[in-house]
């Protein structure tokens, strides 16, 4: 196809290839592109059909980021367009890094002439530093992250007596976040929802907010949407700039957008709009309409769309707001017949739209071709990753929504194992289960790395942890705390920022007094107090303040000092490389010496932290793409190559695939949330639906569930029953288990007799598998030595001499099995063969301090304290 660039001239007919002749038979001997191989024709479809809006329906695990990928790579191909002028838009930095791996792959160098790939918020960032000036900011502010804003709201709250025990910052900043996310700005909040925070002060609050953020040269990550829609907004041309710079448009995850980030695509996805012409003419009245969870309003006529209704429907009040190609202009000429349709393509499943709590509108998909009449919609069911019964469960199971366009999963694979639903008495046997269960998958050769625990609830997680630890069990929690989130990276970090930004206040306050530098509150309020009379940043205000007599000499002394250090930074800053500067930063303001001189057993950790923190710079161009970066980065680095069972919310999960997923959890109240229920009614139950559709969709060879008839929710014993989800997976699929972690307590699920009924369970001849496994390592083991399957068979045996009473468990720390290494050498030497009470014979096979992992015989590589083995 002819390049847009290229366009013939107007006196000079366009060629096309004889049919027969020499060139058409030499392009058919060139064959397909490489990267077209192995598409099916689904996936080829939607990766050629390169005009006009496509919506692809890519159900779990049909190869959506290939498609993603390989149209890319033909557009490029084709020359239809340049890397510069697509815009790709995803939702992680993990799915743009990996798109951009694939891209190079398929490309070569051409992938790094793509500045338009990346996500939501990092390409608004981009747009908004290069128009910074037009949104009252500079190019070098400051994204905050949500820990700076709620400091700053603190701030705020406090200058209007509010007290934030009963009207908490961290509320306020998520009240705010939602607004944002539904594209108000202060003035758009409705009146009863300003009116709900702080006595009626909370619209007041949010401008102020806003205004501060203005004079801090700083956004937060609403900003990055909000202010782009408004810069577009109030400048036609801008808006006009970027609608004629992207000829396509590429969407990953739609059905996870929310309002903000659907007018930021609706505005850039309109045709150009003739220069001069109001922008209110192509979008009437949307943009300053209010919008409401779950209701669309148009400012106009005042008509409301609720989400899910009159999708289609001619009439409605977005068939006006948003007119594809741009609304007839005043003249009675209409924009569309001039311009052609936005070639934008939109990738996206309805039945894995599960983050309407935090804002996404799954409206956004299901609207699609009423957005963008004659839309090609392009189903993927073709599935790569499950086997047939559980592909089939969970068609079965979604296929009661009736918010959904409609597809159904098929795989070519063989049907596999069913899908297992046990049921237990209560969830502290549902956690022993689960870990025979893993255990026994460990016996038989399985890689721990691919198996995941889903829970609907971060409270469930406790007790696998408790188990986890007692079994040995190495396990990592997704989710947790992050490299970057703590203390002493973000304090390192506030050095780097305000040195990068002189106007972040709350990165120098963070610092003002880190380390000791005797500068107490009384003088971080003083400086406040003047920052605010003089509406300048807080650092400008400490320059004024050292030159007078308000502080005392010492104070003052040293809040002298700290600001010429400031100044000496930011001057070598343009001489020294960002890396160098962050070594001179933290040996030169005292903080390396501070955790130095610190004796708590961590203080050596922290220090290898700030090394690495270094060490990660290396890869960025400037101290600003490291801080931008650090702001606009979601995902949580692990180490590659621990073998551990993953834990996480079915929230988390979304995105990965394992080979054995386990779904504990599965009862009335829990799964579906009875708090979702009681908020959104069937629209609630609906998502809760679609997460349990992620959740059964992320295994790939097996699928269990588990629910319990007795849970212990907030420290309080509550009687369940099964989820209503069990009785809409299909029988024929489905295989019912006993549960391995029953104790002699009644059948399964707890429906049998009482646990009390059976008091003989509590003496040594405890009967479950575990203790059965302890009873014959102890017969193999001989002299008083003992396995031990965990806490329950522990509890048995404090008669017996079985166990050592001075002998403690393993510990876990965040998440694997490891003991704090005092520092000292092991006694014992590689290849060293060992006896553990627990996990039998095996041999040594690293050393670490007074760590070692150790291959046993029959469990497998565990890491545990010298201490508790013996030479064998």
């Amino acid at each position: 196809m002819t390049e847009p660039s290229k366009l013939p001239h107007h006196g000079v007919p366009e060629h096309q290839p004889v049919a027969g002749g020499i060139a058409a038979r030499a392009r058919a001997a060139a064959g397909a592109p490489q990267y077209l191989n192995g598409l099916n024709p689904e996936q080829r479809e939607a990766v050629e059909t390169l005009d006009g809006p496509v919506l692809v329906l890519a159900g779990a695990g049909t190869g959506k980021t290939r498609v993603l990928t390989t149209r890319i790579a033909h557009i490029l191909s084709q020359g239809r367009a340049r890397p510069q002028e697509i815009l790709s838009v995803t939702f992680t930095n993990k799915a743009a890094r990996e798109m951009k791996l694939r891209l190079g792959q398929m490309l070569g160098q051409a992938v790094e002439g793509m500045p338009w790939l990346g996500t939501f918020h990092s390409i608004g960032g981009r747009i908004l530093r290069i128009h910074a000036e037009l949104v009252q900011l500079k190019s070098n502010f400051t994204v905050l992250d949500v820990d700076d804003q709620v400091r700053l709201l603190k701030q705020l709250l406090q200058a209007e007596n509010i007290d934030d025990k009963r009207w908490p910052a961290r509320m306020l900043a998520g009240l705010i976040d939602s607004w944002k996310n539904r594209g108000l700005s202060p003035s758009q909040v409705p009146a009863g929802e300003a009116a709900s925070f702080g006595n009626g002060k909370g619209g007041k609050i949010y401008a102020t907010y806003q205004e501060r953020l203005k004079i801090l040269n700083a956004a937060d990550f609403g900003d990055l949407l909000l202010e782009n829609i408004r810069l577009f907004r109030e400048n036609p041309d801008v808006l006009r700039q970027y609608q004629n710079r992207f000829k396509f448009i590429l969407v990953d995850e739609y059905q996870d957008t929310n309002v903000a980030q659907y007018l930021w695509l609706r505005l850039l996805s309109q045709a150009p709009s003739r220069p001069g012409r109001p922008l209110s003419d192509v979008i009437p009245g949307r943009l300053d309409a209010p919008v409401t969870p779950g209701r669309i309003e148009d400012a106009n006529s005042g008509a409301q769309l609720r989400t899910g209704e009159s999708r289609g429907e001619e009439g409605s009040p977005l068939d006006s707001e948003f007119a594809p190609g741009g609304a007839p202009g005043n003249d009675g000429e209409n924009v569309t017949a001039q311009q052609p349709l936005k070639n934008i393509c939109c990738v996206g499943d309805d039945d894995q739209s599960i983050y309407g709590w935090r804002g996404a509108e799954v409206d956004n998909i299901l609207r699609f071709d009423h957005d963008f009449p004659g839309a090609k919609v392009i189903r993927l069911e073709r599935n790569y990753r499950s086997t047939g019964h559980i592909l089939a469960a969970a068609s079965h199971l979604i296929a009661h929504n009736e918010g959904r366009l409609g597809k159904t999963l098929r795989t070519e694979d063989v049907d596999g194992e069913k899908v297992t639903v046990t049921g237990s008495w209560d969830s502290e046997e549902e956690a022993r289960a689960i870990g025979e269960e893993l255990e026994e998958l460990q016996r038989t050769g399985e890689n721990l790395n691919d198996v995941a625990i889903l829970v609907r609830a971060s409270f469930q997680m406790r007790e696998f942890e408790d188990r986890f630890v007692t079994l040995g069990l190495p396990y990592r929690v997704i989710g947790g705390p992050r490299f970057y989130e703590r203390a002493e990276i973000r304090d390192a970090l506030a050095y780097l920022r305000t040195i990068n930004s002189p106007a972040d206040d709350l990165a120098f306050e963070r610092i003002v007094n880190v380390p000791k530098r005797g500068l107490g509150d009384a003088t971080v309020q003083l400086l406040h107090d003047h920052a605010r009379k003089r509406r300048i940043p807080l650092f400008e205000a400490a320059r004024a303040v050292v030159e007078t007599d308000e502080l005392k000499p010492k104070a003052r002394g040293s809040l002298r000092d700290l600001v010429m250090q400031f100044d000496r930074w930011r001057a070598q800053r343009e001489v020294t490389s960002h890396t160098e500067l962050a070594e001179i930063v933290l040996d030169e303001s005292g903080y390396t010496e501070m955790w130095q001189k610190d004796r708590s057993a961590d203080a050596a950790g922290r220090l290898d932290n700030l090394k690495e923190l270094v060490r990660s710079m290396e890869e960025f161009e400037n101290l600003q793409g490291f801080l931008e970066h650090i702001s606009l980065v979601m995902d949580r680095d692990g180490e590659a190559g621990d073998e551990a069972v993953s834990l996480m919310t079915l929230h988390s999960a979304k995105g990965l695939e394992f080979d054995n997923v386990f779904l504990p959890g599965w009862e009335e109240g829990l799964f579906p949330s009875q708090r979702t229920l009681d908020e959104q009614g069937r629209a609630g139950l609906e998502e809760e639906r679609r997460l349990a559709h992620v959740g059964l969709t992320r295994a790939r060879r097996r699928a269990k569930i588990y629910f319990a008839t007795n849970r212990r929710i907030h420290g309080t014993w509550s009687t369940t029953i099964p989820s209503r989800f069990l009785d809409e997976l299909p029988a024929h699929n489905v295989e019912i288990t006993e549960s391995k972690g029953g104790s002699g307590w009644g059948g399964s699920g707890g429906y049998g007799a009482s646990r009390f009924d059976n008091l003989e369970s509590f003496g040594s001849s405890y009967s479950t598998p575990g203790w059965q496994r302890a009873q014959a390592n102890r017969n193999r083991g001989g002299g008083g030595r003992s396995g031990g399957g965990g806490f329950e068979e522990r509890q048995s045996s404090f008669s017996s001499d079985s166990f050592s009473r001075t002998k403690r468990g393993p510990m876990v720390i965040e998440g694997e099995l490891v003991a704090k290494s005092t520092g000292t050498t092991s006694e014992f030497s590689l290849d060293d063969r060992v006896f553990h009470q627990k996990f039998g014979y095996g041999h040594v096979v690293k050393i670490d301090g007074n760590k070692l992992t150790i291959a046993f015989e029959k469990a497998g590589e565990k890491k545990v304290v010298d201490s508790f083995v013996e030479r064998a």
